[in-house]
């Protein structure tokens, strides 16, 4: 952090009369990422789930000074983490003013900056970036080139007068444009070969070379990068002396059990409710779709080297609270709370991010299907004492059934309950309320949660579904 006070100084002899210092970027991070850890502050904000994992290996990489490549499959945070050290970095920094590379007023690099400071000396303007201002990213693509990464000669200099050979007409690309910075590169492998022996020359040799023209770059620059594993470590798709560079490389992984997969969806949903209609979702609801892609990771149906992505949950869950805020609407309720019979909108929220390994067993949507009766039955299983259903299933052996839907009003539900007194105790533990909808909700998880113990039969005809006494015929 700056402690320069303010105004800062504005030229190169105000920088050194204030005493500041330059430092190589690693150690600006190291040195802040200690203050956190001192401070027991994590060093990336917003993680859900990696303070006994992922966390620590970074700690550890950060104060080692080291390169970080994160190694994990698809909504594992890897993007979030890469950006997350940029506030590792001081809150402003000096460079000389108009370097398009931001050289250290102290250590300039390019040849404007040299001569400038040679030029002017003590006079030499000084301007300040933000820490965001020292952040470069690139998605890895195959068709990214060495003028993405390093740079181009531009012809508008050239056609200015100036030679091929001198270096002021070179358009520096991300790499250089990120000196005294981090720069992260997204799924690193895709780099195609040539390009990843460009990037490790400037990174490693500090040499590169635009259209037959050798310069020295002695860049400051931290890399952070993010790969699949199985593109990393099996397909051979990364040079070996790039593998080389990095001196951390950390594991990332999906939420180890459903609570945590709870927090991570609440964290990261956007959903609210309407103009005269309130959301409640309740905490069962929310465990459902958790589960549904916990899953989903352990299915032999699913592509696990492709991945269940975080985002399966936060979508589903924010589809479920759209059904509910639809029926809300739709039945002028002006309370909206998911039910079990919202769960077949899940569908298409999931289809795309669910890759089957084969289709000999159905569709996704078969799949979604089985997956989140799994989900309602493990839910009911740790939510409802099965020692207060007995008299619900009794009650249903006199030949009466319970009909519901997503679009049957929450106050019929209430008088399923005045008919049904044995539903209401464990339905009125889970609602935790007396408010119909929330009831209309419980009394839907309780009756799917006995008909996937096969305690209760189901029946779906023309959009309505009635639960019934296995007795019956």
């Amino acid at each position: 952090m700056s402690t320069l006070g303010n105004p800062l100084p504005a030229t190169l002899g105000e920088l050194r009369a204030s005493g500041w210092r330059s430092r190589p970027v690693k150690e600006e991070v190291r040195a802040n990422a200690a203050a956190r850890i001192a401070a027991r502050k994590p060093v990336v904000e917003g993680l859900v789930g990696y303070d006994s994992t992922v966390l620590p290996a970074l700690e550890n990489a950060l104060i080692a000074r080291h390169d970080i490549i994160f190694l994990g499959e698809r909504g594992q945070a890897k993007t979030r983490l890469m950006r997350g050290l940029v506030d590792l970095l001081d809150e402003v920094l000096p460079v000389v003013a108009g370097s398009e590379i931001l050289d250290d007023p102290y250590h300039p690099v390019s040849r404007y900056a040299r001569e400038l400071v040679a030029e002017k000396g003590d006079d030499c303007p000084v301007e300040w970036v933000g820490r965001h201002q020292r952040f470069g990213e690139k998605l890895a693509t195959p068709d990214t080139s060495i003028a993405d990464l390093i740079g181009e000669v531009d012809p508008v200099k050239v056609a200015e007068g100036r030679y091929l050979s001198d270096e002021l007409t070179l358009h520096y690309g991300l790499v250089p444009r990120t000196n005294r910075g981090i720069f992260a590169i997204n799924e690193l492998p895709d780099l195609a070969e040539r390009i990843q022996v460009g990037l490790l020359n400037v990174l490693e040799e500090r040499d590169v070379q635009i259209r037959g023209y050798k310069i020295r770059l002695p860049l400051d620059v931290m890399l952070v990068a993010s790969a699949n594993p199985e593109d990393y470590t099996s397909r051979g798709r990364i040079i070996t002396p790039l593998k080389d560079r990095f001196g951390a490389q950390i594991r990332t992984h999906y939420p180890l059990d459903t609570s945590t997969e709870v927090e991570v969806i609440a964290q990261e949903a956007e959903v609210a409710g309407m103009d005269g209609v309130k959301l409640d979702v309740p905490g069962y609801m929310a465990e459902v779709v958790a589960q549904l892609s916990q899953f989903a990771r352990q299915s032999p149906q699913v592509n696990q080297r492709s991945g269940v992505s975080v985002r399966l949950g936060v979508a589903n869950y924010e589809t479920l609270a759209a059904a509910a805020l639809r029926r809300a609407l739709r039945l002028g309720e002006a309370e909206a709370v998911p039910r079990v019979s919202d769960l077949p909108a899940l569908v298409s929220s999931s289809a795309g991010k669910i890759e089957l390994d084969s289709l000999d067993d159905g569709g996704e949507d078969d799949l979604v299907a089985r997956l989140y009766r799994q989900a309602v039955l493990g839910v009911f299983r740790a939510r409802v004492d099965p020692a207060e259903l007995a008299q619900a299933v009794a009650e249903l052996d006199d030949g009466s059934s319970v009909e519901v839907g997503d679009d049957v009003a929450s106050s019929d539900y209430v008088e399923v309950l005045a008919k049904h007194p044995g539903l209401r105790l464990p339905a009125g533990k889970l609602a935790g309320s007396e408010s119909p909808p929330a009831l209309a909700s419980a009394v839907e998880l309780v009756l799917e949660g006995l008909h996937l113990s096969k305690r209760l039969n189901k029946y779906v005809r023309d959009g309505v579904t009635s639960y019934q006494a296995r007795s019956r015929q």
